[in-house]
């Protein structure tokens, strides 16, 4: 399952190693769509808003995760491409042991939070029931969803993106079927959405492991590589803690303009969750370019080979403008039909589209800095990406949004256009950060060069 990124065409190897992650981004998505289109099929607007809430808040807790795992991505990544296998064992037993302990204190602090949780994301009160419900039997499934992540990140350091797809592709073929059994034929409502969720990712871990045991990865994984040693732990998280605290923040920005749609009313809270439930498919490619380029970049780094680092970011920034842009266009022109999949309310079709039509600039923009974090967090610079994500959040997206809903309280389409405008910030300071390392990268070669003399 290991695999070399170092040779060979550096487009062709990005389009390989993206295509499955991007399957399984897609597959990932999917499975959250269908709970919010099947709760929709048989339950009214409260459970549809109950929904839309509680898996923007597992959301934003499954992305830090994810985040956080992206050290491991990175050092695994590194180790790989300098033909250090002792040192990628050790880094995927400390990541074991790591996130272990992890998931299970932050399953215990979230449900003793549930209620307050609930009460900050302005809840309607008609969805107040169904969102509790959800997020408590999510919330115990917390392990199974860190395993998942986990096991994913450390193939994807291996070099290896096709196997977390077949994970996931299991995951949502069952989540699927589970929904239409708990939502659809048991009327469990919002608590069956989130037992088809929960379960899924469980079953999701248990083929994993199977397929573990049976293949060869190519390493060796001993009792000692899980004992925690500092140095490893301390690598892990210098690149992974930034993510996750970058992922969070992102999270936090978006559930803060949630709370704010939330306080105008049921319609306009379930038109942002129907959007943000689309927004999130159409990020597929961004967001599998972001780990591309960091799991690519890392061996190629590790191997010395930094210009094909350089080429990796510069194609997949090509990509993701690309694909932004054909968003764009098929957003503007047909946002209300894809909108009125999801509901038959008259108003929250009308609301949803005008929000769409700001926010789905976000693809292209977003793109791009996506992009750039993931090269930065290769180089173990995570910390930059932390840092144009948190100016932008504080300094355009929130403040914007907020502005956006008090003066144009008619209309979705201001509040979607601060949220691209968040991320335009984001891209000025990931090309002055870019152009920092450039010149910081010449002036080293060049003292070289005098020191060689």
């Amino acid at each position: 399952m290991e695999k070399n990124l170092t040779t060979g065409n550096v487009f062709k190897t990005m389009i390989s190693f993206s295509l499955p992650f991007l399957l399984s981004y897609f597959l990932q998505t999917l499975y959250g769509m269908a709970d919010l289109f099947i709760i929709g099929q048989f339950n009214g607007v409260d459970s549809t808003t109950a929904v839309s809430i509680g898996s923007q808040v597992m959301h934003m807790i499954t992305v830090m995760i994810v985040g956080l795992a992206m050290g491991s991505t990175v050092m695994i990544g590194k180790a790989i491409g300098a033909q250090r296998k002792d040192q990628a064992s050790v880094a995927i037993g400390n990541t074991i042991t790591l996130f272990l302990g992890v998931s299970v204190g932050i399953m215990i602090i979230l449900l003793l939070a549930v209620k307050p949780i609930v009460a900050v994301m302005s809840t309607p009160e008609e969805a107040v029931h169904g969102t509790i419900a959800y997020l408590t039997i999510c919330f115990i499934g917390i392990p199974f969803i860190t395993a998942y992540n986990i096991i994913s990140s450390i193939f994807r350091g291996m070099g290896d993106s096709k196997s977390p797809m077949y994970f996931v592709a299991v995951a949502c073929a069952a989540n699927i079927v589970l929904d239409y059994v708990f939502i659809g034929a048991l009327k469990l409502g919002p608590a069956g959405a989130a037992l088809g969720t929960t379960v899924s990712q469980t079953i999701s871990v248990i083929v994993s492991l199977l397929i573990i045991v049976r293949k060869q990865t190519g390493l060796s994984l001993k009792r000692e590589h899980l004992r925690p040693q500092k140095n490893i732990m301390k690598e892990l998280l210098k690149v992974g803690l930034p993510v996750a605290f970058q992922d969070g923040f992102i999270q936090i920005s978006f559930i803060v303009i949630t709370v704010i749609v939330n306080q105008r009313g049921l319609n306009d809270a379930a038109a942002v969750g129907i959007v943000e439930k689309m927004i999130s498919f159409l990020f597929l490619v961004p967001s599998s370019m972001l780990s591309t380029v960091s799991a690519l970049a890392a061996q190629n780094i590790g191997a010395g080979r930094h210009d094909r680092a350089k080429q990796t970011l510069r194609y997949a920034i090509m990509a993701c403008v690309t694909f932004g842009l054909f968003c764009v266009i098929v957003m503007q022109m047909s946002a209300e039909t894809f909108i009125g999949m999801f509901s038959d309310n008259t108003e929250v079709i009308r609301l949803g589209t005008q929000y769409m039509h700001g926010y789905v600039w976000d693809c292209v923009l977003a793109g791009i800095h996506f992009c750039f974090s993931g090269y930065f967090c290769a180089y173990g610079l995570s910390q930059f990406s932390f840092l144009h994500n948190s100016i932008s959040i504080v300094c355009a997206r929130i403040p914007l949004a907020y502005l956006a809903s008090k003066h144009f309280p008619d209309t979705l389409l201001p509040m979607g256009i601060a949220t691209a405008t968040g991320s335009f910030v984001s891209v000025i300071i990931c090309i002055c950060v870019f152009l920092w390392m450039q010149r910081k990268e010449k002036k080293n070669g060049e003292e070289r060069i005098v020191s060689d003399r």
